[in-house]
């Protein structure tokens, strides 16, 4: 089985000596990876940072960076004979395995947290057929009950949430690609924290590329959660977690031990920021570079700014901020923040009048 087309890599080729392939996997791919990694001026410049760069992982296939382990899930799945899939999310990971699993032919379960999810990724999961489920409880919950669909034996299916290690090995595809880019590792990996799977997956790959000689550093890795959704903050589970920011609006992150790992190992360190703060990260991003990030993902320059301010940040630093999702995916928000259309007459006198030229 074969989805992409003539003239573009498929991620799966492109680094399979580092992924968990074998010949009967099947090289699967709707065009994943090989997203921008764009050097900023204007952000950088207000940010007070010489050297900073956005790795827009919203370009991806359903628009966020959940299609580079959805890709290796859906494989290995697709290599074991699976025939459903299920996973919790609050929208972007249902996304990815919906389109996934429509391409692959699979039956497709999604449990969502009910009325906490942005309308265009709920959208996504179900135009391309997922039976979706909202769940009367947060995120915490509905991945405690898919966990449980995953162990019983009436139907089987397979999880393919970030617990589900082929996610994590294809999401660390995303450090390599950073390392091409750049040429080496940035000092700085800067990242949004929700359920801490896209965290440790960056530092492994990070750590795969040196151990194999393609990368002579490490970088500093810096998440940052949302003020109301901070359990690794605060040293414990937030039962009912809130914010803006709803990709990252986990109170039990399920890779918890393993982002605190590579906090550590690294050097590096995992903060808070509020909601008003990523907001002003989120219109900034846009307006300074043209990039439309969703409110999650702009966490990662939020953090940035914060640690630039405060004197914690080396001006000279090589800093890569990871954004994690397109801004279609959250338009309601999006329409909170924007100035109101202007209207005017159907003649160019008046457009100018409307304008104030």
């Amino acid at each position: 089985m074969s989805w992409a087309g003539p003239g573009r890599p498929r991620l799966l080729d492109r680094y399979a000596d580092l992924l968990p392939l074998t010949e009967r996997t099947p090289r699967i791919s709707l065009g994943e990876g090989a997203t921008p990694l764009v050097r900023t001026s204007r952000l950088a410049a207000d940010l007070g940072v010489d050297e900073l760069y956005l790795k827009f992982e919203g370009t991806n296939p359903t628009g966020s960076f959940k299609d580079r382990g959805m890709v290796v899930a859906v494989a290995k799945a697709l290599e074991d004979g699976a025939r459903s899939i299920v996973c919790a999310s609050t929208g972007n990971t249902s996304a990815s395995a919906a389109a996934y699993g429509a391409a692959a032919g699979l039956e497709v379960v999604v449990l969502l947290p009910a009325g906490k999810i942005a309308l265009g990724k709920l959208l996504q999961a179900l135009v391309a057929g997922s039976r979706v489920v909202a769940v009367d409880g947060n995120f915490d919950q509905a991945l405690r009950v898919v966990r449980e669909l995953a162990e019983q034996d009436r139907h089987p299916v397979t999880l393919v949430n970030s617990v589900n290690p082929y996610r994590i090995e294809g999401q660390k595809t995303a450090a390599f690609e950073v390392v091409d880019d750049l040429g080496r590792a940035p000092d700085i990996l800067a990242i949004p924290v929700g359920n801490a799977g896209n965290i440790t997956a960056y530092w492994a790959g990070f750590r795969a590329y040196r151990e194999v000689g393609r990368s002579d550093a490490l970088p500093r890795m810096m998440g940052f959660q949302a003020a109301g959704a901070a359990p690794i903050v605060l040293g414990r589970p937030v039962p009912d977690p809130e914010t803006v920011a709803t990709a990252i609006r986990i109170g039990n992150p399920a890779s918890w031990e393993r982002a605190v790992a590579a906090r550590d190992e690294s050097g590096g360190l995992i903060e808070a920021v509020t909601d008003e703060e990523i907001l002003a990260a989120y219109r900034d991003i846009v307006r300074f570079e043209g990039i439309f990030c969703e409110p999650s993902s702009a966490a990662s320059v939020a953090g940035v700014r914060k640690l630039a301010r405060e004197g914690r940040l080396d001006r000279d630093a090589t800093v890569v901020c990871v954004l994690t999702g397109h801004g279609l995916k959250d338009p309601d928000t999006a329409g909170t923040i924007v100035p109101p259309i202007i209207e005017a007459g159907p003649t160019t006198a008046a457009v100018m009048s409307a304008l104030g030229w």
